[in-house]
C-alpha cells in the first residue's frame, strides 16, 4: 500500500515556474515508477511525465517536453515535477501516481488527491 499526497500546487502568472512535490509513505516507494497526470476543468485526465523507479528513464507528453522535468529521491521517498515557462493551458489539477512506467492510467494503481495549478494571464 502507498499513500501518495501533492504539495506545491498555486497561482502563477504566464511564464513562471513552479515545482510540484509527491511525498509517498508506505513500503516499497523506490520499487514503483511514478507518474503525474493532470486533468482541467471539462477535460479527460491526461500524462505529463512519468520516471522509472531509479530514476532512469523518463517519458514526457509533448506538450510539456523541454519546459518540465520530473525527478525523484528514493531516500525522501519524493517525487518532483518542475515545471518551467508555464502557460495557461498547464492551468489543471495534477496528480501523482504509483505503478508501472507507462503513460496510461491503467498503469498506475496508486493515486494522489492532486494539486491545483493556475496560470494566469
Amino acid at each position: 500500500q502507498v499513500q501518495l499526497v501533492e504539495s506545491g500546487g498555486g497561482l502563477v502568472q504566464v511564464g513562471d515556474s513552479l515545482r510540484l512535490s509527491c511525498a509517498a509513505s508506505g513500503r516499497f516507494f523506490s520499487s514503483y515508477a511514478m507518474g503525474w497526470f493532470r486533468q482541467a476543468p471539462g477535460k479527460e485526465r491526461e500524462f505529463v511525465a512519468c520516471i522509472s523507479w531509479s530514476g532512469g528513464n523518463t517519458d514526457y507528453a509533448d506538450s510539456v517536453k523541454g519546459r518540465f522535468t520530473i525527478s525523484r529521491d528514493n531516500a525522501k521517498n519524493t517525487v518532483y515535477l518542475q515545471m518551467t515557462s508555464l502557460k495557461p493551458e498547464d492551468t489543471a489539477v495534477y496528480y501523482c501516481a504509483a505503478g508501472s512506467f507507462g503513460t496510461h492510467d491503467y498503469d498506475y494503481g496508486y493515486w494522489g488527491q492532486g494539486a491545483q495549478v493556475t496560470v494566469s494571464s
